[in-house]
């Protein structure tokens, strides 16, 4: 992994915590309204589609340039960026949405990095907030408004964001060699390996969050982690 791929992430990851919690709402709300019987759980699993989909779905179109000999790779070589960029992006989305069904609207910066890399990291992530904040089982998405103290969140922050840095990093470097694959074998590459990252997104939301709440919140029921984000 080269010098540039832990810049590239680092700044893929600031600007996918920085997304503004307005269009976070405003995605479930436009979900609901298409669904006005929907349940949480429901709603939840619609989420889930669409994120996988849209990951796999962006996997797919980097590989797929590569079909064209010689041009097609060196444009999917300058694409694998931007679609590092996508999936964090999307990934930030995805768990902000499935908080805000949980009744939980994170806006503190540091709360998010800390939400966002142990979605991203998969189970080890999500276990390090469970030891290091000093709480035992899962299903800690609902003690970020105040069970976890700042100096905890600090502390897990810097231990998860290492560990993004190198695993992420070096994950992110196998699958963009496999999408340069020319002839369509970077298609398949990239679609499954975007594919498989996304299901252990989705698969550590439900262990952070624990299952859908029988109801959605309402406005005076959701708890907000205050804060700005820069």
């Amino acid at each position: 992994m080269g010098p540039e791929m832990p810049a590239l992430l680092q700044r893929t990851l600031e600007k996918a915590i920085a997304l503004a919690q307005s269009p976070v709402a405003g995605y479930v709300a436009r979900l609901r309204r298409a669904r006005p019987l929907a349940s949480p759980a429901e709603i939840i699993a619609v989420l889930e589609k669409q994120y996988l989909a849209a990951v796999t779905g962006t996997g797919a179109a980097v590989g797929g340039v590569a079909v064209a000999p010689g041009i097609g790779t060196v444009a999917a070589l300058a694409l694998t960026g931007g679609e590092t960029a996508l999936f964090l992006e999307t990934t930030a989305l995805f768990a902000l949405a499935v908080a805000e069904v949980h009744g939980i609207q994170v806006e503190e910066v540091e709360r998010r990095r800390t939400l966002v890399l142990a979605v991203a990291i998969g189970d080890n992530g999500a276990m390090l907030v469970e030891k290091m904040a000093g709480r035992g089982g899962q299903q800690w998405g609902a003690l970020l408004p105040d069970a976890i103290p700042m100096s905890s969140i600090t502390a897990i922050n810097k231990t998860l964001g290492r560990w993004f840095l190198t695993r992420y990093g070096r994950k992110q470097g196998v699958l963009a060699l496999g999408r340069i694959a020319p002839f369509g074998i970077g298609v398949a590459i990239g679609a499954a390996g975007n594919r498989a990252f996304g299901r252990v997104v989705v698969d550590t939301s439900r262990r952070v969050f624990g299952p859908p709440p029988a109801r959605f919140p309402d406005a005076s029921t959701v708890t907000i982690i205050e804060g700005t984000v820069d």
